[in-house]
């Protein structure tokens, strides 16, 4: 545990609560995609399958099961809710998210850490959480209007995964001393995935706008 790594389950647990304050307040999903949604489900239970089989702390252990309970709860509201399912705007949530679980599934088959059911899940979940903001970012760019709530929930997942970068960077020099390169790449990655919304979050933050994303 380092201060970049709390710092970033903390942030992750943010953005978490802020998707669930738009969703019980407001009674909407409007301008989250299910498809994100489902692939962070699946994230989180594939990479903590470990639950079953080794307990490595409290901390660790409460953190993995909420992070699982409220992925799966937040599927289930946008799917069987009846007021929030409603306001899903199915016909502009369109990206193809099975693809990139057969891409993720494909190459956790042939680089992960050992060939193991329990390191190709860990290596097929950090593939796909990598690109799983995708049908998110692509709906943003669909949408005219992006509350407040939503462009903050986007905003800390980004920085959640841009804190976890530092965390491994900063292990690299004080604890291990060996490039893990499943992460480390997977997270750069990620974090380029959401340059283009920061650079756009922050200029409508410093001029009190409205948050646009180009077509």
């Amino acid at each position: 545990m380092n201060l970049f790594r709390l710092a970033g389950d903390i942030t992750h647990l943010l953005s978490i609560v802020v998707l669930f304050r738009k969703i019980r307040t407001t009674k909407s999903c409007a301008g989250i995609s299910l498809k994100t949604q489902e692939l962070y489900g699946l994230v989180f239970l594939t990479r903590y399958i470990d639950l079953v089989i080794k307990y490595h702390s409290l901390y660790n252990t409460l953190g993995k099961l909420i992070f699982i309970g409220t992925s799966l709860a937040t599927v289930w509201h946008m799917r069987y809710h009846k007021v929030v399912k409603q306001t899903y705007t199915k016909d502009q949530d369109t990206f193809r998210h099975y693809y990139l679980v057969l891409l993720c599934l494909g190459l956790a088959l042939l680089i992960q850490r050992s060939f193991t059911v329990i390191e190709v899940m860990w290596a097929f979940s950090i593939y796909l959480e990598a690109v799983a903001i995708l049908p998110q970012l692509v709906l943003l760019q669909r949408s005219r209007n992006i509350d407040n709530l939503t462009g903050n929930y986007v905003f800390l997942l980004g920085a959640y995964r841009a804190l976890y970068l530092l965390n491994w960077i900063y292990r690299f020099f004080t604890e291990l001393h060996r490039v893990l390169w499943i992460p480390w790449v997977s997270g750069l990655v990620q974090t380029a995935l959401y340059a283009d919304f920061f650079y756009y979050y922050i200029k409508s933050w410093k001029k009190h706008e409205e948050l646009k994303l180009p077509a």
